[in-house]
């Protein structure tokens, strides 16, 4: 029997609670996976039925249990069930603990004597057996005849289970007579709590198994077996209906916990607008877009949840791979092409600050399948469609949303909790617009065309990027690092995103899952500073507006956290979305970040450091009136950092890897500390501004314990901490920073040891050491891109090309590089596309691009 042979409300019914985030798998065993036999003593499970539920207990938060009327002993002596799979026996009474409700002495004396009652009705009616069990005792009719067996029930009826103190449960040619309550209904519930569950499938077959049934509730599934009365909502044939069953849900809850099929990391592309972000498949899913806000709930959550967390797909009607993607030049616009048909996604510009806007264009001479399924708030929110004249309206979310699609005839779907829209076009008889519009519920047209709206977007991006200084190396390249570093600037406010992403997780299947999508300082700071490099200042002007904001809200700057919401304000608790899967199966799926209420005693320094990178640049392009070079307020958040270091330079904190345990005194955070005076005397001087004279006496205190405290003498290398062995490669900026010279030996020592240590093939990881979480990670880009500049600075030219060469080839086919890289499997891990990564690529490259070839 296939699946399809199930009845389809069945289908849909295990579908939707495979997708529960914990979900109990419980059955009777007689006459669900064992069928019925004549002995009871030969009743063996179904060996399909065994390898399901073994399968399903070996999943990630999933339990399975078989709760039965036999005693447990014989239960899992009959059964040889593996051990991943909970037995309960007597009717629900028997756990491997023991039975839930204590057997005391009288209600030992009493089972004997029910013992012996039952024993005489046997001996007097042929065919009649008796079962005895620790805390009951069972009489069977099975194999007597009819008229004896009728008889035999009928002495025990008005006998033993009238006594006191009797529990009495029938089944089929059964009935069975306990001293203690027995309630298959409550050991369920028992398993449910024990394991947190939050959805429940139960099959049964017998009379005993209808208190199951009827504890059944919400999204729980209910499965009868056979004929008969039952309070169960599903019924199957037969126990090779069982087998299959459960073979369905296994397969159901393995595909959605391993996110099946989603795409490569690295094969992502990034849509954006001056506010908002998403990210589109080769194939032509949208897979991610949140609404009001990047760091809101999502609307298309496919990438963590597959189907069912919302998507929106154009494809061909004829089946067939994508033959390119690429964005259009120097743009955030994405084309999508197959033969004979291409899809053009970009994020229009000119909406109202309430609204995120989608535009796709389809064109070419094939017809294409649309489907539509906005899923608002990652899922968790009902979603029912519309179809309008002029397109579909979702109803459910409290944020209006309607697809404008002029048209377009579709056909709405139902899965039971949500409706998804798919329909059929013909672009040959013209281009087929679709225009979502999240935050309004006006399908009208736009005032302007759709030609005229791509155009606004396009030019805003190429006019921004054709007045960059790139570096020569890989142009194209760095055009694209530049176009995803402006991308991730959230315009509204200045603030700007670390990534554009949630839980993209740094090992495929484990736990290291993060939020990204809000504000560090550093990581601002960082991006900012990259964009000055290469002559835009607007972002770095607009992101220190942002911090002067965050300043205002604090009793002084040494009170900043490392992050926050892309308006400045403190981050929501960190939360987990069960109801979603995970990219790969990689749980749990996070919102907030639990490190913004971390000590991270390195955010001051790329501050300043942007601050001076700004005066360069304004230097750079002319700007001769120191006032306009170095503003007074940026002066004054200058001082202000000064100050914050002073006051905390000596505490230890958690790191810029945020490591989620006791706080150390890194390295890296105590020459950021130094970092920050050493920019702030140096701007003092080249800008006619007044110094502190205890500055220069910080800057020497600073330097001089990292010397001391910070190199270690059995590794031969400035170490993580001032308490350890372990390397970081966060410690070259002990020679980046210009702490120490790099002809200091000390600095080339490091560079060899983090090398040795730290550098697999084509990437550099963080650390080795234990940091408290399971599982592993992947090397960093930026990582390596610091690499790249360590062995430029001890001379090691050829070194430094060809690890750089291995950055440039782990970017994606459209040239966006997530936060790490597996250089095992060759593949992205992290959240994508991440500035840190992009910010270090384009460092490399202006920093090739202006060394001298050596001579041969």
């Amino acid at each position: 029997m296939s699946a399809q042979d199930l009845p389809l409300d069945l289908r849909r019914a295990l579908a939707t609670v495979a997708r529960s985030p914990r979900l109990l798998v419980a059955s009777d065993y007689d006459g669900t996976i064992a069928p019925i036999v004549a002995n009871p003593e030969d009743a063996r499970p179904h060996p399909e039925s065994v390898r399901a539920l073994r399968a399903l207990a070996g999943l990630s938060g999933t339990t399975a249990a078989v709760i039965s009327g036999r005693a447990l002993r014989d239960l899992a002596a009959l059964s040889r069930l593996p051990v991943e799979v909970q037995l309960i026996g007597s009717h629900g009474s028997e756990f491997d603990v023991g039975f839930v409700h204590a057997i005391d002495n009288d209600a030992k004396v009493l089972l004997r004597e029910v013992q012996a009652e039952l024993a005489d009705i046997a001996a007097e009616h042929p065919g009649v057996t008796v079962e005895s069990k620790p805390a009951s005792v069972a009489l069977h009719v099975r194999n007597a005849t009819p008229e004896l067996g009728r008889a035999a029930l009928e002495r025990v009826r008005h006998g033993a289970a009238g006594w006191v103190g009797v529990q009495v449960t029938e089944g089929k040619a059964v009935i069975e007579l306990s001293v203690v309550p027995t309630d298959k209904g409550e050991a369920l519930d028992i398993v449910r709590r024990q394991e947190n569950a939050t959805a429940a499938v139960f099959f049964g077959d017998d009379v005993t198994d209808e208190k199951g049934f009827r504890r059944l509730h919400g999204p729980d599934v209910g499965i009868k077996v056979g004929d008969g009365d039952t309070a169960a909502p599903f019924r199957v044939r037969s126990t090779e209906d069982v087998c299959t069953a459960l073979a369905y849900l296994l397969e159901e809850r393995r595909t959605w916990l391993s996110g099946a099929n989603q795409p490569r990391i690295e094969r992502l592309t990034m849509l954006a607008s001056p506010r908002a972000k998403a990210l589109v498949t080769p194939d032509g899913t949208i897979t991610w877009m949140c609404h009001p806000e990047p760091d809101s709930a999502a609307v298309f959550a496919h990438l963590l949840g597959g189907e069912a967390a919302g998507h929106f797909t154009i494809q061909p009607e004829r089946a067939g791979l994508p033959l390119s993607q690429r964005y259009v030049d120097g743009t955030m616009t994405v084309e999508t092409r197959w033969a004979s048909l291409q899809v053009a996604d970009y994020l229009p510009h000119d909406v109202s600050s309430e609204r995120t806007d989608l535009t796709r264009v389809i064109t070419g001479n094939a017809r294409a399948v649309i489907t539509f399924a906005p899923r608002p708030e990652f899922g968790q929110v009902p979603v029912t469609l519309e179809q309008d004249a002029d397109g579909l309206r979702a109803f459910g979310p409290n944020d209006p949303l309607v697809l404008r699609s002029p048209g377009v005839d579709w056909m709405i779907l139902s899965d039971g909790t949500h409706h998804v829209a798919r329909a059929v076009v013909d672009p040959s008889r013209g281009p087929v617009v679709l225009e979502l519009r999240c935050g309004t519920s006006d399908l009208s047209p736009s005032a302007r065309s759709e030609a005229e709206r791509r155009g606004i977007s396009e030019a805003y991006w190429s006019n921004w990027v054709g007045g960059l200084e790139l570096p020569g190396l890989k142009p194209g390249l760095m055009k694209r690092s530049a176009l995803t570093l402006r991308g991730l600037v959230h315009e509204p406010t200045g603030s700007i995103l670390a990534a554009a992403t949630t839980s993209l997780p740094e090992d495929i299947g484990g736990i290291r899952n993060w939020d990204y999508r809000y504000c560090w300082l550093r990581d601002g700071a960082l991006t900012a500073q990259s964009l000055a490099s290469v002559g835009s200042v607007d972002e770095a002007v607009n992101f220190l507006g942002w911090v002067y904001r965050v300043l205002d809200t604090l009793p002084g700057p040494e009170r900043l956290h490392p992050l926050y919401t892309i308006y400045g304000t403190a981050l929501p608790p960190e939360a987990v979305i069960d109801n979603l899967p995970g990219y790969a199966g990689s749980r749990p799926v996070r919102v907030g970040n639990a490190a913004n209420m971390q000590v991270q005693l390195d955010v001051f320094g790329p501050i300043v450091e942007l601050i001076a990178t700004l005066a360069d640049t304004r230097v750079r392009k002319g700007v001769t009136d120191p006032a306009e070079v170095l503003p007074d307020r940026g002066w004054e958040l200058v001082k202000a950092m000064v100050r914050a270091v002073q006051r905390r330079w000596t505490e230890p904190d958690h790191g810029i890897w945020e490591i989620r345990g006791a706080p150390r005194h890194h390295v890296y955070s105590k020459v950021m500390c130094w970092l920050t005076v050493d920019r702030a005397i140096t701007l003092a001087e080249r800008f006619s501004r007044s110094a502190d004279p205890d500055w220069l006496v910080l800057r020497k205190t600073i330097a001089e314990e990292v010397l001391e405290k910070g190199w270690n003498d059995e590794v031969q290398s400035f170490t993580a901490a001032y308490d350890g062995t372990d390397l970081d490669a966060a410690t070259l900026h002990i020679g980046l920073s210009g702490l120490i010279e790099p002809s200091d030996p000390r600095f080339a020592a490091t560079v060899v040891a983090t090398e040795a240590e730290l550098r697999s093939g084509a990437t550099v990881y963080r650390y080795h050491r234990d940091d408290g979480l399971p599982g592993g990670e992947g090397g960093f880009h930026l990582c390596a891109a610091w690499l790249v500049e360590a062995y430029l600075l001890i001379g090691k030219h050829s070194d430094a090309e060809a690890l750089f060469a291995q950055l440039v080839a782990a970017a994606g086919p459209t040239g966006l590089l997530s936060e790490e890289y597996d250089p095992v499997t060759e593949r992205a891990l992290g959240n994508h596309p991440q500035a840190y990564s992009h910010l270090g690529l384009l460092r490399c490259a202006q920093l090739l691009s202006r060394q001298p070839v050596p001579s041969s």
